[in-house]
């Protein structure tokens, strides 16, 4: 008796969708964070609100964020205490909303761990490129998954680990992205701008900002901060990482 044929295997279900990055934005100005949102979400994210700095907390513990943009002027706790509790929790980019002018509070914002600032008024289409941007800086690609190692510094991008002599280092996740940068391009000079491009992936931007993360990272990763012997200030250039073995005594290559 002839045999049926036999039916053909089903199609392999489809992979999942990749859920949106969620992201908190803290503003106690509706206004602001209402286009900031919308904006936010018609570029596929998903939002959260907090309009100050103990309802960001919670927002941040109910659903952990990807990314916060975060107001620095706040009723009762401010947005750099926030960042610093936000930070103290676990590892997430912020981009911080200023209305200051002041240098010294913009870099302030930088030393407790935020990425970057954005200062009042803003273009909502500029933060959502800086978003997208961050969030895919703090996503590498495949090929960059392998471990590098250098002067007892090994990173792990795919775990974002990063230790020091077998110690773990406590990076933000821009110091991370600068440290990887610099393990994979040991021995050549950069400039803040091309550190600005080719780390941070903008065109433009306060230049203050590469050179306060290259401070904050020599104070985690070298013996001597004050006389750094791997990320090495290049007068006229920029940075340039070295192992102490290799790196030559270069009468033009100091800390300022």
């Amino acid at each position: 008796m002839p045999q049926p044929d036999a039916l053909p295997s089903p199609p392999p279900a489809p992979p999942a969708p990749e859920a949106p990055a969620r992201v908190l934005v803290v503003d106690d100005d509706p206004t602001v964070a209402e286009v900031v949102s919308g904006y936010l979400d018609r570029a596929g994210y998903a939002v959260d609100r907090a309009g100050d700095g103990p309802a960001a907390l919670a927002r941040a513990a109910a659903h952990w964020p990807d990314l916060v943009v975060l107001d620095l002027m706040l009723p009762g706790m401010d947005g750099l205490e926030v960042c610093r509790r936000i930070r103290g929790r676990g590892p997430v980019p912020v981009i911080m909303l200023t209305a200051r002018g002041d240098e010294d509070d913009r870099i302030l914002g930088l030393e407790v761990g935020a990425d970057d600032y954005v200062t009042k008024p803003f273009s909502p289409r500029e933060l959502v490129l800086r978003v997208e941007s961050v969030l895919r800086r703090t996503r590498p690609a495949t090929r960059t998954l392998r471990p590098l190692s250098a002067a007892g510094l090994t990173i792990d991008p795919a775990a974002r680990r990063a230790t020091k002599d077998g110690t773990e280092l406590a990076l933000t996740i821009r110091e991370f992205d600068l440290l990887a940068f610099f393990l994979r391009n040991p021995g050549r000079a950069y400039s803040r701008e091309d550190l600005m491009r080719e780390v941070w992936g903008w065109d433009f931007g306060d230049l203050s900002t590469v050179t306060v993360h290259v401070r904050r990272l020599r104070g985690k990763v070298e013996d001597d901060p004050g006389r750094p012997r791997l990320i090495q200030t290049v007068w006229g250039v920029g940075y340039r990482f070295e192992e102490p073995d290799t790196a030559a005594s270069d009468s033009m290559t100091r800390e300022p």
